[in-house]
């Protein structure tokens, strides 16, 4: 299979969007049935814990990128560990205190939602990446340049 490294920045949009709402589905569908929830309540903890993973993400990066600046390190595999590990924590944090408002959770029971969506985006993104590239792979003869740029 043939990964095209070149996109669009339409067909990046493009694919941030799916992934994003896909996710977003599956988290409140999900969340509503196993916590015997609203689909308001499980889809508004959704799409703010979205907001605030995209907002953590661009502080985060910015001091990360500023610390290596600063120290001169190389990215590593034991850095990216680092800097994934040190993201999660921060997004689980930051989302803890929105979790127990949204859903009337205890604290412990608001840290394992948040462990649970964790453990959640990393097998959903690969799969939904691969499946995105196979796709996108198996339908470049249909003209999805056209649509896509």
């Amino acid at each position: 299979m043939e990964i095209e490294l070149d996109k669009s920045v339409r067909e990046r949009i493009f694919h941030a969007v799916i992934f994003e709402v896909t996710a977003n589905v599956i988290i409140a569908l999900s969340l509503a049935w196993l916590m015997n929830v609203s689909v308001l309540q499980s889809g508004s903890l959704s799409v703010i814990s979205a907001l605030t993973a995209t907002a953590w993400n661009f502080v985060f990066n910015k001091l990360f990128d500023s610390l290596q600046k600063t120290y001169r390190f190389e990215r590593t595999f034991l850095v990216r560990a680092l800097h994934a590990a040190c993201f999660e924590v921060g997004l689980i944090i930051t989302l803890i205190p929105v979790a127990m408002v949204m859903l009337n959770l205890t604290v412990t029971e608001a840290f394992f939602v948040e462990i649970g969506l964790v453990l959640f985006f990393l097998p959903y993104t690969m799969l939904f990446n691969w499946l995105y590239d196979y796709l996108r792979w198996t339908l470049k003869g249909f003209s999805t340049r056209s649509f896509l740029k």
